[in-house]
């Protein structure tokens, strides 16, 4: 596959043009106390270098703690209630992070929360990033060039003969910075499932239940490693180098008890699998950046892949009515490929830049009955399939930043082609400072996003001995929109802030779903309109001491094929060396049913047992909240159930620094 000609391109730009005083991807200096919340005309920046859950636990320990954002058990995102959320290490996409649903969230519960130096939550974004239709969480990562060498061990274990060791460190000499580090994380999640769905053929009048229920143990290996070499080149050049890897692995034992009751009498069977399952990361990066005389650059070329294998392979158990045992081997195989080139550049109020973007899914699937005695395969046409998604973008936008006394204003506009849609996407963002303690804010930003690339599917897709799902080749892009006006106030011991926001959604992926010969049918379709509005507050108080609290929430209306009114609450409070997070987060809607609430409670402590060492201790979920039920309401069927990936654990560990 030819590869388009970026580097050609970038040098070309680089000798004649220079980048931005507000990169989208900055640079992390960790040289001195930064404040803990900086806001921005479009965007909040969060540190995060300091917290106690972070020290030894996972990305999603660090985003579920981090104000405006939702992070449940099983990792979805949401910020102040748009699940429609795009996750940028270092202000760019990855392979890794480019996928939704299940796929990143394992991403994030295996990255390690130790190399997060801040998280930019990003509500309504400018014309400069490529939302995808939505909010963006960008996750900074640590990098300290002061001069010398630094190093930081740290490790936790729980119960389960669970546990996690890390390393890291950096060395800086003259113009040269090199900093990498490694990990090793066996962790694992109790999966509790269970679901019952009642079905009706109304052409024939048939009708019946399938029940399936299923507990495991899910233990995950993962290995990781990075390095990074900055060199400046000059006083006003630099250069930089970083390389990415990681490998996860596991073997989970799965039993799902299936119970079919319709006309022809009762089955009852247990199916078991074992796996494996395995997936690798690796990404690549290069940079190059000139700020002078007020004019700054930056250009960068980046590719990223994420190769996964889960092993669908079982054996049908049959209790009633007593028969041999079936055996099915199967396995779906997925490849992301990300190639990107951006050039970013700022001259004084205005910037310009370019995206261009190359990405391809591999999606194979195989499924096969076994004649145990023969040794023989007879291969599943229906759900025996590969195919592939290449997309191609190509973006330019353009940003003019316009102050005028008491206002500041941000004005963008991004023309995008992502493969034979083209769109011109404004974006606006204004702040009036009502008072010197008190600004008034508003923001607009106008998106495509794409469908998921397994959405796109011509295939059937074998999920389990309940569910297949179907893709549609024929999904387009979603068109959203979002306004957001706020008002905020910021005085030496409280602040406080107060929004409202508006989306709209046309052309919106829904799930469609059919009963076929007792299996459910998901396949997905572009549904018409869905709206949401709501209200969202903050408050922190830092009263003089130990003592720091604070508390974020909001409540919205949701309208996509029903209405329903959702909400959110996060509440912190940290006490010197202690610290507590609780998040509450209401029940919702689907398009063809809802789903219940969930809630956690976290609590973290961090202890100086030196000048350079310190003891860890992290109870997740103290309380146990993270069970969902969730219920799917069709003509045909009706679906009800429960997902409960237990998450309650304490964590004990140590971290030890290393510094001349």
């Amino acid at each position: 596959m030819t590869k388009p000609p970026y580097a050609a391109l970038l040098l070309a730009l680089a000798a004649s043009t220079a980048r931005a005083d507000d990169p989208p991807a900055p640079t992390v200096t960790v040289s001195a106390k930064r404040e803990a919340v900086v806001k921005k005309i479009d965007k909040t920046v969060h540190d995060v270098s300091n917290m106690p859950r972070a020290a030894n636990g996972s990305a999603q320990d660090v985003l579920q703690a981090t104000p405006e954002l939702t992070v449940t058990a099983d990792g979805q995102i949401a910020v102040k209630g748009n699940t429609q959320v795009t996750v940028l290490v270092d202000g760019k996409p990855t392979a890794l992070l480019s996928g939704s649903g299940e796929d990143r969230a394992v991403a994030l519960q295996t990255m390690s929360g130790a190399d997060i130096a801040s998280v930019e939550v990003i509500t309504t974004p400018s014309a400069a990033l490529n939302a995808n239709g939505g909010a963006i969480v960008n996750i900074v990562l640590k990098r300290n060039r002061k001069p010398g060498a630094h190093a930081q061990v740290q490790g936790s274990a729980t119960d389960q003969d669970l546990w996690n060791a890390g390393a890291s460190g950096d060395v800086t000499r003259g113009r040269l910075s090199v900093h990498g580090n490694v990990a090793v994380r066996h962790d694992g999640t109790l999966k509790i499932r269970r679901s019952a769905v009642d079905w009706n053929n109304p052409l024939t009048g048939q009708a019946g239940q399938t029940v399936q229920s299923s507990e495991v143990f899910v233990r995950r290996v993962v290995d990781s490693a990075a390095l990074g070499v900055d060199h400046a080149l000059g006083d006003t050049d630099s250069v930089s180098l970083t390389a990415r890897h990681s490998r996860r692995r596991s073997r989970p034992l799965f039993d799902v008890l299936g119970e079919e009751r319709d006309g022809a009498g009762d089955t009852v069977h247990h199916r078991i699998s074992y796996g494996p399952n395995e997936q690798s990361d690796d990404s690549a990066s290069l940079s190059y950046s000139r700020q002078q005389d007020g004019t700054a650059l930056k250009a960068t070329l980046q590719h990223s892949v994420t190769d996964a294998l889960v092993d669908k392979s079982y054996r049908d158990v049959f209790i009633v009515p007593v028969r041999a045992t079936g055996y099915s081997r199967g396995a779906g195989r997925s490849a992301r490929r990300l190639d990107q080139a951006t050039v970013d550049w700022t001259r004084g109020p205005w910037g310009m830049g370019l995206d261009l973007q190359h990405k391809t899914d591999d999606i194979g699937n195989y499924q096969a009955a076994v004649d145990p005695a023969m040794r023989a395969e007879t291969p599943d046409r229906s759900t025996t399939n590969a195919y592939a998604v290449t997309t191609t973008s190509a973006a330019a936008y353009v940003t003019d930043r316009i102050v005028a006394g008491k206002w500041e204003a941000l004005l963008g506009g991004r023309a995008e082609r992502i493969a034979r849609w083209r769109a011109f996407n404004p974006s606006l963002h204004v702040k009036y400072a009502l008072r010197d303690d008190t600004d008034l804010t508003l923001g607009y930003r106008r998106s495509l996003q794409m469908p998921d690339p397994r959405d796109l599917s011509p295939f059937t897709t074998y999920v389990d001995a309940q569910n297949l799902s179907r893709g549609n080749p024929g999904l387009g892009p979603q068109r959203l929109a979002s306004w957001e006006i706020g008002a905020s106030k910021e005085t030496p011991r409280l602040n406080g802030s107060i929004g409202a926001f508006y989306r709209t959604g046309r052309d919106t992926v829904v799930d469609a779903r059919s009963f076929e010969d007792k299996v459910l049918v998901t396949s997905k379709r572009n549904g018409g309109a869905a709206r949401s509005a709501g209200i969202t507050a903050a408050l922190d108080w830092k009263p003089s001491g130990p003592l720091q609290a604070g508390v974020d929430g909001g409540i919205y209306r949701v309208a996509l094929d029903q209405d329903a009114v959702s909400g959110y609450v996060n509440v912190r409070v940290a006490y010197g060396d202690v610290a507590l997070d609780a998040h509450v987060q209401s029940a919702g809607i689907t398009p063809l049913g809802r789903y219940g609430p969930t809630s956690s409670v976290n609590l973290a402590w961090k202890h100086a047992l030196g000048k350079t060492l310190s003891l860890t201790v992290n109870a997740n979920d103290i309380f146990d909240g993270s069970l969902r039920a969730y219920r799917t309401d069709t003509p045909t069927f009706h679906q009800a159930g429960f997902d409960h990936f237990v998450a309650r654990r304490v964590w004990v560990g140590i971290v030890k620094r290393f510094s001349p």
